[in-house]
């Protein structure tokens, strides 16, 4: 909500452009008519105004900011500059503005979200961070900058946001029978094909604002590139409803994908970050945690009986000394005579033996994975390691295949389209409240 208008005298200015004065009507390529050729007024800087501001009479302070900006960053690992800080504030104040209208709307239709409630998602949190322990985590958003009560108040907004969608707008999202065989029809029909483990922040954007949220979101990938962490930067920024879960899409196949995310995603390797991507609506921000095929059983999944065979070094060893140590280890485990002769000959080369019976490949580092799925049984995989960590093979003793996947179930697809269509009418819903909000900006 503006303040006021300043008149033309008071900008030093006789009369008003003849571009501004002129102006077309409406195309279908400029709906709103204005001329290509304009007259700023005044600098456009939005990012010099303070980050604090008032949402229909509810006060969002500095402090709240700050101390949500210190989750962000602690997400972080690298040192960001002002100018990244300062982006990085003003998307936090949009995020928080965002938060303060969900709870608002859920407030005006009487939902609401009990300490309990709160409380038990805050503990479930410190549970798989902090080992079951909440003072731990108080004490380290303490430490950070931020503080419980600031984390508590982002679960709130979770909370009554899902509350108010599961209220107003689930109840009317239909998805026939009809719509989902169809859907197993097409999943049956691309047996063997490519399905994706997609992470996604998105951020919507207008023809107003598309300049600054494509800055925002480039300074997030940025920092994703750095290391931060995709999950909790997707719970902080991402406006989809998957960001509760940190982002995570789940396996999808291209075609239920927007056009523009398909394309991208097809080029994908796992691992990999792209963004920002423009479609309808906003930009998106896609990590490819994991690839595997439609209905096909995934190697990675099998179980594995492994020997880890290692030796170590003495502490100030030197380079040559073991180089040595090496090769002769290598040549050792080269003339072992499989799973049998492992201990033995191990024992001999002064090295350790650890078996387990029960590794599932996927658990393997990624340059691993493909070693061991494609060794015989006996045989080990190149020496890996270092002086300082000790170099060491894996032998392959066993294997369990897994089988072949059955898809997911006629419920599953249907839970999965009602999320879909939830998740749009969520955006619309959430740009309405935005739409008909009171915000002053201080």
């Amino acid at each position: 909500m503006t303040k006021g208008i300043l008149s033309l005298a008071a900008l030093g200015l006789a009369a008003v452009p003849a571009s501004l004065t002129a102006q077309a009507g409406p195309t279908a390529d400029d709906p709103l008519g204005i001329p290509a050729d304009i007259s700023l007024m005044r600098e456009a800087n939005p990012n010099v105004r303070t980050a604090t501001a008032i949402v229909n009479g509810q006060v969002i302070t500095g402090t709240d900011v700050d101390q949500r900006l210190a989750l962000v960053v602690s997400a972080s690992r690298n040192q960001l500059s002002e100018e990244e800080l300062q982006r990085l504030r003003m998307q936090v104040l949009r995020n928080l503005i965002d938060e303060t209208l969900q709870i608002q709307a859920a407030t005006a239709q009487e939902i609401t979200v009990t300490r309990a409630e709160v409380d038990q998602r805050y503990n479930s949190l410190a549970a798989q961070n902090f080992g079951q322990d909440p003072a731990a985590m108080d004490q380290y958003l303490l430490s950070v900058g931020s503080s419980p009560a600031s984390l508590k108040r982002q679960i709130e907004g979770e909370l009554a946001w899902q509350n108010l969608l599961q209220r107003n707008i689930s109840p009317f999202v239909r998805v026939s029978q009809e719509e989902v065989n169809e859907l197993l029809k097409r999943l049956e029909s691309s047996r063997g094909t490519d399905e994706y483990r997609l992470g996604e922040i998105f951020l919507s954007a207008t023809p107003e604002n598309r300049n600054s949220v494509i800055q925002g979101a480039q300074q997030i990938v940025e920092q994703l590139r750095q290391g931060a962490s995709f999950v909790a930067y997707a719970r902080q920024f991402s406006e989809a409803s998957t960001a509760a879960v940190g982002g995570d899409l789940g396996f999808v196949r291209l075609a239920q994908l927007p056009a523009e995310l398909a394309t991208v995603a097809a080029e994908m390797q796992p691992g990999q970050l792209v963004g920002p991507i423009e479609i309808p609506g906003g930009f998106s921000i896609l990590y490819l945690i994991d690839k595997r095929q439609v209905l096909m059983a995934d190697p990675r999944d099998a179980v594995l009986s492994l020997k880890q065979i290692s030796i170590s070094f003495e502490p100030g060893v030197t380079q040559e000394v073991a180089e040595a140590q090496v090769e002769r280890f290598a040549t050792g485990v080269e003339a072992m005579r499989g799973c049998g002769d492992a201990d033995a000959s191990a024992a001999a080369l002064g090295a350790i033996v650890v078996s387990n019976d029960q590794i599932r490949a996927r658990s393997l580092p990624e340059q691993l994975q493909n070693i061991v799925l494609n060794l015989q049984i006996g045989q080990t995989t190149p020496p890996f390691g270092s002086i300082e960590e000790g170099v060491r093979v894996l032998m392959l003793c066993g294997r369990d295949d897994p089988e072949v996947a059955g898809g997911p179930s006629f419920d599953q697809l249907m839970d999965q389209l009602e999320e879909e269509r939830i998740n749009k009418r969520a955006q619309r819903y959430l740009r309405d409240l935005r739409n008909d909000a009171y915000i002053e900006y201080n």
